[in-house]
């Protein structure tokens, strides 16, 4: 029987996928379950399993953009694990339809240069660009290109000026990177973006954490680590200052009565921002034992949509990395996010007097078209109060109580 394995649904808004990498080769004998191949989509890179076990044939190649629903391998499952298969060489394979060898390179460049005729305002940009515009893909009709690809479009690297003889390394950024940089550079362009700063003393904090993380890890198998006490900042002010809790939706603003917590954690293949679901109902074990089941699952690379789906504001630790100070970039569609820093003793004037003590730098980038500078200023604020004050705004003076301990 031979079985066709198709492109599972990723996600609701996922309609493609990319094969990252096939981790069998053509004619293989594979195990049901066993992971044939890794696929990106815009938002994961996610393993594709054997449905059965079986004789696999391939009919897509890595790096193609494979619809969800269509078909990607085809499995064998009456040939038994002790036989072996010969398989004639794979034909080239896309949409179940042979891939005929384009045997006249000069019309295909023809056609191309017809179907991309820019208009003169378009032209005018790319020539000042120095940008051939064979090599700018239309979006106009019969894939003529437009003044808006115009401004999109980026002039080619030229290896060999750089390079001058010495060796390069080319290799295609995954479907994940490149859906990343999309949006990035959208942030950027239609978000109203700034940042404004402030500084924390962090000495409460670690007088808790010093006093009681034994205790607290014991009780609860997690360390009381400062993702707790800055998820918990966050929430007591975003319930204070909502607009920074708030989205745009064209020409509506959507608010929430709930606070599900996006926290950014490394991945093998990249930064995910995985998804604390109800910060607001959580204490801080059952936070910091969220953040730890996330952060396993990005580290073995089990991440899935539904983690990283939603989300309402962002917290980012740079200081991890040993970031000192940085502008962190807006996760979409949220209108704010939270940049942490690394903690470094520092003098400062406490009550006349030069002291030292652990200093934290905060950012808050938020979107000016929503949060006005008022709101992004007292947030910030609102949460370094809470953080140098932490028993008293964060645990309601019953520091215990607040720990399970």
């Amino acid at each position: 029987m031979i079985l066709e394995m198709k492109v599972p649904s990723p996600g609701e808004s996922i309609s493609e996928v990319e094969i990252a990498q096939w981790l069998v080769a053509d004619g293989d004998y594979v195990e049901k379950d066993q992971t044939i191949a890794e696929v990106d989509s815009d938002k994961a890179t996610l393993d594709l399993p054997a449905e059965e076990s079986g004789v696999i044939t391939l009919k897509a190649s890595e790096g193609d953009v494979v619809p969800v629903g269509n078909i990607v391998c085809h499995i064998d499952t009456s040939v038994k694990k002790s036989a072996k298969k010969h398989t004639e060489p794979t034909i080239p394979v896309k949409d179940d339809k042979i891939i005929e060898p384009q045997s006249n390179p000069e019309k295909i460049i023809s056609e191309k240069a017809k179907n991309s005729s820019p208009s003169p305002a378009a032209s005018k940009i790319l020539s000042e660009k120095g940008i051939n515009p064979l090599d700018v893909i239309g979006s106009g009709r019969g894939g003529r290109i437009t003044k808006e690809d115009a401004l999109k479009a980026l002039p080619k690297i030229d290896e060999s000026l750089i390079s001058k003889g010495r060796k390069t390394e080319r290799k295609k950024l995954s479907m994940l990177r490149r859906k990343l940089s999309q949006r990035l550079v959208a942030v950027k362009n239609l978000t109203a973006m700034l940042t404004t700063f402030n500084e924390v003393n962090m000495s409460s904090i670690f007088e808790i954490r010093k006093k009681y993380k034994e205790i607290f890890k014991e009780k609860h198998g997690v360390s009381l680590g400062f993702m707790s006490f800055f998820t918990k900042a966050v929430v007591n002010a975003l319930k204070e200052f909502p607009d920074v809790h708030s989205m745009i939706d064209e020409d509506h603003k959507l608010s929430f009565d709930f606070y599900d917590i996006s926290i950014a954690v490394s991945g093998p293949k990249g930064l995910l921002v995985p998804v604390v679901r109800n910060a607001d109902k959580l204490t801080f074990s059952g936070i910091e034992k969220e953040i730890k089941r996330l952060a396993i699952k990005a580290r073995d690379g089990e991440m899935s949509i539904e983690d990283m789906e939603g989300g309402t504001f962002t917290i980012s630790n740079g200081g991890v990395f040993g970031s000192m100070l940085s502008t962190p970039i807006l996760n979409p569609p949220q209108s704010s996010i939270l940049g942490m820093h690394n903690i470094i003793e520092r003098p400062i004037a406490v009550k006349g007097k030069v002291e030292i003590h652990p200093m934290m730098y905060l950012a808050l980038s938020y979107d000016h078209r929503i949060i006005d500078g008022k709101e992004s200023v007292g947030f910030l604020l609102k949460i370094k109060e809470a953080l140098e004050n932490p028993i008293e705004i964060l645990m309601n003076n019953n520091l215990k109580k607040s720990l399970e301990i």
